[in-house]
């Protein structure tokens, strides 16, 4: 059985901006392309994509190019990830809004397909279904295992709610403390922390 070789890490960050343009391609009908063109596409040089897919066997055909649905099969087993997720937002103030009207992660890991929020006038039809946040067993979609939380109040009530009824997974806007289970991941955006590091950061670098 032949080795595989080493992917060099300069490589494996390059993955998920090729799988996002697959998808984006195949979104748009794109059933095969050269490198050529996934190089304007993705402004990458062509011999470096032609590189980064040797590292995965032979991935093309001279004079066809590479099948797309067969990149994007394997680039997303490459990366482990299963790049159709249903996620939901709980909290629909305006970042809430914000990230709801964004909504594009449907070419890289997935799309929100519906929000809960405590504010029984914030329940409407939008890009996705808003609901109450009373209502989310009711609502829950099958086998959804990530939230995006951006909520100010009753964290650790909602959290709570979100991991009896099968969350796994957490993207948390909110400033305050909550405590999960240990088979439930935290990924905390703090912009504020993320702000002062940037200034420290810029004044270290004053001469």
């Amino acid at each position: 059985m032949e080795k595989r070789k080493v992917v060099p890490k300069a490589t494996l960050q390059r993955y998920p901006v090729y799988l996002k343009a697959l998808r984006k391609l195949k979104a748009e009908g794109t059933q095969r392309i050269m490198s050529k063109q996934l190089a304007d596409y993705v402004s990458i040089e062509s011999t470096t994509i032609r590189r980064d897919f040797s590292f995965l066997g032979n991935l093309g055909k001279q004079g066809y190019g590479y099948d797309v649905d067969r990149l994007i099969q394997i680039f997303s087993e490459e990366l482990g990830m299963n790049f159709d997720e249903k996620i939901i937002l709980v909290g629909c103030g305006n970042l809430g809004r914000a990230l709801l009207n964004y909504n594009l992660w449907n070419h890289v890991v997935g799309e929100i397909v519906c929000a809960f929020d405590i504010d029984p006038s914030k329940v409407s039809e939008g890009p996705v279904p808003i609901y109450h946040i009373k209502d989310l067993k009711q609502h829950m979609p099958e086998g959804c295992r990530i939230a995006i939380l951006c909520i100010s109040e009753k964290e650790q009530e909602t959290v709570d709610l979100l991991v009896e009824n099968g969350i796994r997974g957490i993207v948390s806007f909110s400033s305050e403390h909550f405590s999960v289970p240990e088979n439930v991941y935290v990924k905390s955006v703090d912009i504020v922390s993320s702000i002062q590091e940037l200034v420290f950061e810029a004044n270290s670098m004053k001469k």
